[in-house]
């Protein structure tokens, strides 16, 4: 069989992506003022905000529009750096993104899929393998958006923990299209950490949903467990 090889037109990392690592100096995520005496911050941009990032590269290359080429991260408290700080708000999806990645990241979920968890499903539980809940349900509707020349955002889960605070952990990026060489699937990432680079990759076996296959990340900064669509919608066209 042919290899397969796709990509969303007119998207290149290095072209159509950010030009800034994600990156930002400290400041808090948000900041309440409570009466007049009480301020109350709740985390910290300097987490990183890829989800952001990664949107708003996907609401220029939907608009038609170059993105923003500022070569370095924006300052606090300036325009460019409110978008991606909303963008990153709405890649939470009202708490359905970080519920997604806790639920992938559960030490529950067997290392090959098994009968007891198809039960589960039918009675609306998901305790699916990782690798069934990839190759059986993300790659099929990733592969479809790509295929109609959409970007696809999504969430990379790289710690298997039942503990929230390591949701801090998880990553967010772009697909932009993907090679597929027998059943060997690989992405092509626009990842924020790495701006323009061209070659980021995410490779999958995607021969057998009841397997244990893992991912292959070719980046340095540590491994991925699994990965999903993020919900994306275009940004509201009076935010910009």
């Amino acid at each position: 069989m042919p290899a397969v090889r796709v990509r969303v037109p007119g998207f290149l990392p290095s072209t159509s992506g950010l030009r800034f690592a994600n990156a930002f100096p400290s400041a808090p995520f948000w900041r309440f003022q409570l009466g007049r005496w009480i301020r109350v911050e709740i985390g910290d941009v300097a987490n990183g905000l890829c989800g952001g990032m990664t949107f708003l590269a996907a609401d220029h290359h939907r608009a038609g529009t170059a993105p923003p080429l500022d070569p370095v991260a924006p300052a606090v408290g300036s325009e460019l750096h409110d978008r991606i700080l909303r963008r990153q708000v709405d890649s939470f999806a009202g708490g359905r993104l970080p519920f997604r990645f806790w639920s992938l990241a559960s030490p529950l979920r067997p290392a090959r899929e098994a009968a007891w968890a198809r039960a589960l499903a039918r009675v609306g539980v998901d305790l699916h393998s990782r690798t069934d809940v990839m190759v059986a349900r993300e790659w099929p509707q990733i592969r479809r958006e790509l295929d109609a020349g959409h970007l696809v955002p999504l969430g990379l889960v790289r710690v298997v923990s039942a503990n929230p605070l390591a949701l801090a952990r998880n990553h967010q990026v772009l697909a932009w299209g993907y090679d597929l060489a027998g059943d060997r699937l690989t992405l092509r990432i626009y990842d924020p950490n790495r701006p323009g680079d061209d070659d980021v990759t995410l490779s999958l076996d995607v021969s057998d949903p009841g397997s244990d296959a893992a991912p292959a990340w070719s980046g340095p900064d540590g491994p991925v467990v699994a990965f999903f669509r993020a919900p994306y919608r275009p940004a509201p066209a009076d935010r910009g």
